[in-house]
Order: structure tokens, then sequence, then C-alpha cells
């Protein structure tokens, strides 16, 4: 707890008016001495939280950059899609859920639960897998295909239910019909009896960077029902993904 707490302080020494500082410089800040910064700092250099300069200080690094974007992106696409996420609720009374990407797993940020007595409860925060549901493999289908690929390769695909595909050409097969109708349909992948939809919502970057999702019972979600959602959920992602720059 120490190391952490030291290492915390160490970070909270960077601000947009001091983006660039020297071991000396925050050992005096953080009222160490300059080789117990120093060693801090270059453990913390080592995974990528810090980077250093030519000039030998340091600056944050990609590590939390990345964690910047996550964190803005995740601000930014629940604030544009809740009109959305509302909408779909309104229209189809069935549960609706916003997810992000975070690492190799997704995470609900945002939900509306269904009226019905009957109805799929998704917990805000919760991280799942994206092998199995609508949600998951929209994500899966639409992230550059060498970042699907190391994902899958770094995956376990292990059945959570008899409908989870495990078989990774069956996997890509579903993939690839994912990325022609452009959304994705489960059936059961993750919970047994559940169904879903999902559509992906692009960035200005034209990177996914998040999934909307319609799901319930299966025994409400017929071929008829999903025919019914499905130009109903991409049609709504896709506002969503025009309103955070997304151009096609």
């Amino acid at each position: 707890m120490q190391t952490f707490e030291r290492a915390v302080a160490v970070l909270n020494c960077f601000t947009l008016e001091e983006p660039k500082l020297g071991v000396r410089e925050i050992s005096r800040k953080v009222g160490l001495s300059a080789s117990t910064t120093g060693r801090i700092m270059s453990g913390l250099k080592d995974m990528g939280v810090l980077s250093q300069n030519a000039d030998r200080t340091y600056s944050l690094g990609a590590a939390v950059m990345a964690w910047a974007g996550v964190y803005t992106a995740t601000l930014d696409v629940r604030k544009t899609a809740m009109p959305a996420v509302d909408q779909l609720h309104r229209d189809t009374q069935e549960t609706i859920s916003l997810y992000i990407l975070q690492g190799d797993e997704r995470v609900c940020v945002e939900r509306r639960e269904s009226p019905h007595t009957v109805r799929l409860v998704t917990r805000i925060g919760r991280r799942l897998p994206l092998y199995a549901g609508s949600a998951g493999k929209v994500f899966l289908a639409f992230l550059p295909e060498t970042r699907s690929k190391e994902i899958l390769d770094n995956s376990e695909l292990k059945p959570f239910t008899s409908s989870t595909i495990i078989d990774r050409s069956l996997l890509d097969a579903e993939l690839e019909v994912v990325r022609r109708q452009g959304y994705a349909v489960s059936t059961g992948e993750w919970q047994k009896e559940a169904s879903g939809i999902a559509a992906p919502i692009f960035g200005p970057s034209r990177e996914v960077i998040a999934a909307l999702s319609i799901s319930g019972p299966s025994q409400r979600f017929t071929d008829s029902t999903i025919r019914e959602y499905a130009p109903v959920v991409t049609g709504a992602a896709q506002d969503v993904s025009w309103n955070m720059g997304y151009r096609a």
C-alpha cells in the first residue's frame, strides 16, 4: 500500500503546467529521496505509465493516455447515447444496455430494465467476455482484425451454456455474418433462455467504441421480433455514432 501511495503521489505531480518533470523535482515535491523516487519512476516507465524524454525528464506514458481515453469515451458515449437508450426502452419495453470495451472484455455502463415481470437484468459495471452474447460479438466483428484476433487468441473459449460458440471456425463465420448485416444476435449464449440483438456505435476515428443492445427472455425474442428490432437498434446506434462525430 505504501508503494502504491508513493506511485500515485508521483503521478499527481504531473500537471498541464508541468507535463515534464525530472527525478529530483518530483523527489522534492513528494518528500522522498531521489533514489527512492528514481526507482518508483523507473518501475512506472517499465509499465508504460511514464515515458522518459530525450532530456531525461519524464512525462505521462501511453498507458495513462489509454486510461484517459476510456474514461472520456465512457462519459461522452453515455451522455450522447441516453436519448437513444430511453427511446429504445419506450419502443420495445425490453432491457436496453450500453457496453464499452475495457481490455479484452465488455462492460455495461448504462441500462434501462424492462418493465415486464419476466426480464433480463444487466448490472452496471458487470464485465463480460466478448465471444458470448450479441454485444460482445459486435466488438469482435468491428474491431480491427488484428485486435479481434489478439483478443480471441488470449481468450479461453469456455461454454457458459450449451449455446455458447466455442469453436473458433464457427465463431469466425458468425462474426463475418455480423459484419455483413451490421448487427449481432444471440440466443442463450452467455445466459440460458436469454436473447439479445446489438449494433455497433462508432467514434470519429471510425473505431467501434460501444455496443447498444436490446435483450430479454428468449420466449419473447422470436424470429419476427428480431427482424422487427434489427433496423430499430441499428438505426439508434447509427444516430449515436453520428452524434459522436462518426462519418461513414
